[in-house]
């Protein structure tokens, strides 16, 4: 099996991306959730999609370095559609975890970022960056 060096290296770079999105994602939903007491899933929401606004930017610039002015408006359309199946993909997850089988919150919320971040890649890799 051959691996694509390209494919491999931006993987790597939307990962960083990830990882950032991630301390986004979490300190968004905490203070939602543990400061202002909003209610979890709507904290989380809200941290998740703080995250996808500033990993989208991050991945235009950066991982997939796209130039077209006149794309960014498609660009963020399709990733935050992507964005927004992976919401729903992320809060089922976290619901799952946490109120089904009783994990702690943000054990849940870590477990359901893992598994969205494999659908956010793939699909943006795909379709929302297919000429980066």
């Amino acid at each position: 099996m051959h691996l694509d060096p390209q494919l491999i290296t931006k993987f790597l770079m939307f990962s960083v991306v990830g990882a950032s999105g991630v301390v986004v994602d979490f300190s968004v939903t905490w203070f939602f959730k543990e400061r202002l007491k909003i209610h979890k899933y709507v904290a989380n929401s809200l941290g998740f999609i703080t995250a996808t606004i500033t990993n989208y930017l991050l991945n235009r610039y950066w991982t997939f370095y796209t130039q077209d002015a006149e794309a960014k408006f498609n660009e963020f359309s399709k990733f935050f559609f992507i964005a927004l199946i992976g919401l729903a993909i992320n809060n089922a997850i976290l619901y799952f975890f946490h109120e089904k089988l009783k994990w702690n919150f943000y054990v849940s919320k870590l477990v359901a970022i893992g598994i969205v971040s494999v659908w956010n890649f793939s699909f943006n890799y795909l379709y929302t960056f297919t000429n980066s």
